[in-house]
């Protein structure tokens, strides 16, 4: 349903690790066949009218303010003529044009509050976790074909920085029983690791034995709670990464 960006997760032992994230059970797929350009996030929507139709509001409330505040800074002599000319005009009390102001700043207090509520901080059909959103594809393909893929939605192939983050991984690893690419290769250099954006290994969750090298096994993927070395050839489904966008006030 459109709006929600963290559908509940049924319960089980995972749900303890992660109290405070909860996950969609949907699939998104990304084709392995070409570029795709980035899906149009039509939640926005809604967001950019509330947007300009308070804005709206607010310079109303303004130009009011303005000419009160104009009307208490005329000359005695200009107030006095144009009292003669309009008896029934009242020039405005600074009380009121304190009152006018306290109003902008409170209709701009429930547009912030109002957009808080209304952000999401991932695309549509994206996973937020810790300030990163996280597609999971529903199709297979190489490595080198995964790194493409994740590129032309403006993402790369994922990478682990944490414990935290391997757990959220292998949470939903676990529950949907699929062996993923990691952003992960030693294809340069063998038996040097390093992510797609060229940092070196430092925080490793290797299966015990590995990685081994066998026939040619340069590229890593997630199977279960660790990871392997594989073929790079070989055919996996894939997790990019991309930062959330903040939110307002936070």
């Amino acid at each position: 349903m459109a709006g929600e960006c963290e559908p509940k997760v049924p319960g089980g032992p995972e749900e303890d690790i992660f109290r405070d994230q909860r996950f969609t059970k949907k699939d998104p797929e990304v084709s392995t066949r070409g570029p795709r350009s980035c899906p149009v996030s039509w939640g926005r929507q809604p967001l950019l009218l509330l947007l300009s139709l308070s804005l709206a509001v607010c310079f109303l409330l303004l130009v009011t303010t303005l000419v009160q505040v104009s009307r208490i800074s005329k000359s005695p002599q200009v107030e006095a003529q144009d009292q003669q000319e309009n008896p029934s005009s009242v020039p405005a009390s600074q009380d009121q044009v304190y009152s006018g102001l306290e109003q902008i700043l409170q209709q701009l207090s429930q547009i912030n509050t109002s957009l808080a509520r209304l952000c999401r901080p991932c695309p549509w059909t994206w996973e937020p976790f810790q300030g990163s959103c996280y597609l999971f594809s529903g199709t297979q393909g190489t490595w080198e074909s995964s790194v493409s893929a994740c590129r032309a939605v403006g993402a790369h192939l994922v990478i682990i920085n944490s414990t935290a983050e391997q757990r959220f991984l292998r949470y939903w690893n676990i529950r949907k029983n699929k062996v993923t690419w990691i952003g992960l290769t030693d294809h340069r250099t063998e038996g040097s690791w390093h992510w797609v954006d060229d940092t070196p290994l430092q925080l490793s969750f290797w299966s015990k034995g590995e990685p081994n090298n066998r026939g040619d096994e340069d590229c890593a993927e997630l199977q279960d709670d660790a990871w392997n070395d594989n073929a790079c050839s070989a055919e996996n489904f894939w997790i990019c990464e991309q930062p959330s966008a903040p939110c307002p006030g936070s």
